[in-house]
């Protein structure tokens, strides 16, 4: 048995965040448990090798939904990081804040302290960008924020071109005043390496004494006197270990872990709790539950000009490009894929964005199943346009099957629930559509390949919707903020409603999905997280 003031349970991209923040002053003993193993490996640290760790068991946790009626049947994979850094060591680098109405509208749910004017600082004191320091971005933060455009491929300005053809407007930074409009994406990189949360936090608090970090170290649960959470058991190396927290446990595992680890440890809904043999601690409804995540449509076209393909494809342009990469970190194996975007209106009427788009100069259609091989595209010049609109409106769950721990969860999406998000997906395939018909596409299109000229009528493009559109990956919100004990997880210090001592400080506590990639956001939440203890602590 084990003594420390804090424990945080997930180091992710939170839970990095948590363990530096707490321990800068030295007056707080802090054990970060983390389930998976080391970052410090090269395909993780190469920003394009988060190909290589789509479907890695050693670093992921390669969740998969029930198959879902409204996908054709399908299941969705779903990655999570496992490993330090978290998702943020998988992912692929995009960074975006959200707009300010999402959390103008997080407050307005009842979330004192969490509008757009109370968060803004904590992005810019996580940033460090050279666009920075200004009302809008940080410099000198530890998260390195990079912008990549001279090395971009030259179909970016193809894509930059159709925006304005279509009278999208061009935004120069999405994390500037405004979000809306047709751009480059930054990606979270430096010096040509990944920058993910254990780099930027966890790195330079390592050498802390009063920082105790374990990797390969699986909670199994909560330790509770009574109703306040008292330490935490784990398995590491076979052998079961307990660690007491005098403080708080803290709990930064993210949207499927944290609420599985909750109901495991007796607090979620009691009815399900009990059918599986869990003993009740707290009936807490929530747990699990108003689950939100981000369905994309992609459209493949294979090209009359040049793409990544030709570059990652052959063994020679491999070759070239890592041995650029080795010699100058830069080139395609210091990017991600996912090169340009933006945030527009689908139609008229809106008063803000509601699609954000990509395009990506690599296509991957034949990948065989279990791969994701953006070091072996398609044969042929291809690239990708996608849509993902930002604010869907089904809500899924998240379960334990069992009282088992080391069973993978129950994870029903409930994808395309609401006929909002059918349109709104029909209109973003749509907008695509317009988008391949400008001049600057047309002239290097030479083929729509899914979902091909065949499918026209709005029922072809749902079925294709159905048969093809995929998570992006940002699921949230499964142990939601809000001042309803019935109706969320945490209240808005993020302390677990109805439980002492215990605290949920990651994605899962979003009260609702921001506009955009999810990975900036759960940072801050960190930050923010981060400072509401410490302020408790005096």
């Amino acid at each position: 048995m084990t003594d420390f003031d804090y424990i945080v349970v997930g180091a992710g991209s939170a839970g990095c965040v948590l363990a530096n923040r707490l321990t800068e002053d030295g007056r707080h003993k802090v054990l970060l448990l983390e389930a998976g193993g080391t970052d410090r490996r090269f395909f993780l640290r190469m920003p394009i090798g988060y190909g290589m760790s789509f479907y890695n068991p050693q670093v992921n946790w390669m969740y998969r939904t029930e198959p879902e009626a409204s996908l054709a049947g399908r299941q969705g994979y779903w990655p999570r990081g496992k490993v330090l850094g978290g998702s943020s060591t998988i992912n692929a680098m995009v960074f975006v804040r959200g707009q300010r109405e999402d959390f103008d509208g997080w407050k307005a749910l009842g979330n004192p302290g969490w509008g757009w004017d109370d968060v803004c600082p904590y992005f810019r004191k996580m940033e460090d960008s050279a666009r920075g320091p200004n009302e809008w971005r940080g410099r000198g933060g530890p998260l390195a924020i990079t912008d990549v455009s001279r090395d971009l491929h030259p179909l970016c300005e193809t894509w930059l071109r159709a925006g304005a053809e279509l009278g999208l407007p061009h935004n120069d930074d999405f994390n500037g005043a405004t979000q809306e409009g047709v751009g480059l994406y930054e990606i979270t990189t430096r010096n040509g390496r990944r920058a993910s949360a254990a780099t930027a936090y966890l790195d330079p608090a390592r050498g802390r004494p009063n920082l105790a970090i374990e990797i390969g170290a699986q909670v199994t649960r909560i330790e509770f006197d009574g109703t306040r959470a008292a330490g935490v058991t784990y398995v590491q190396d076979g052998a079961i270990r307990t660690a007491r927290a005098a403080r708080e446990v803290i709990l930064c595992a993210g949207a499927i872990n944290s609420p599985i680890l909750l109901q495991h440890s007796g607090v979620g809904p009691a009815a399900h709790l009990q059918a599986h043999g869990i003993p009740v601690v707290h009936d807490h409804p929530a747990v699990g539950q108003h689950m939100q995540d981000h369905l994309c449509i992609d459209h493949l076209y294979r090209s009359r000009v040049p793409t990544l393909n030709e570059v990652l494809r052959p063994w020679h342009g491999k070759l070239w490009a890592g041995l650029r990469y080795l010699a100058t970190r830069r080139g395609p194996l210091a990017l991600s894929v996912n090169q340009g975007g933006g945030f527009v209106r689908s139609r008229p009427g809106l008063d803000r964005p509601n699609m954000q788009l990509y395009f990506s100069p690599v296509s991957y259609t034949r990948a065989p199943v279990g791969k994701r091989p953006l070091m072996s595209p398609d044969p042929f010049p291809g690239f990708l346009l996608s849509a993902q609109p930002c604010r869907p409106t089904s809500r899924g769950f998240v379960q334990v099957r069992s009282a088992d721990p080391f069973e993978a969860p129950l994870i029903v999406p409930n994808s395309l629930a609401t006929p909002h998000d059918i349109e709104e997906l029909l209109e973003g395939a749509l907008l695509l559509r317009r988008l391949a018909a400008t001049p600057a596409f047309a002239a290097v299109i030479e083929e729509e390949m899914k979902p091909g000229r065949a499918a026209q009528s709005r029922e072809e493009l749902i079925d294709d919707i159905r048969r093809r559109a995929s998570t992006v990956f940002h699921p949230v919100s499964t142990c939601r903020m809000g001042p309803d004990p019935l109706q969320s997880v945490v209240d808005h210090t993020l302390r677990v409603h109805g439980i002492g001592g215990l605290r949920v400080i990651d994605a899962s506590v979003f009260p609702a999905v921001t506009s955009g990639n999810t990975n900036a956001p759960a940072i801050m939440v960190g930050e923010k997280g981060a400072d509401l203890v410490l302020a408790d602590a005096g």
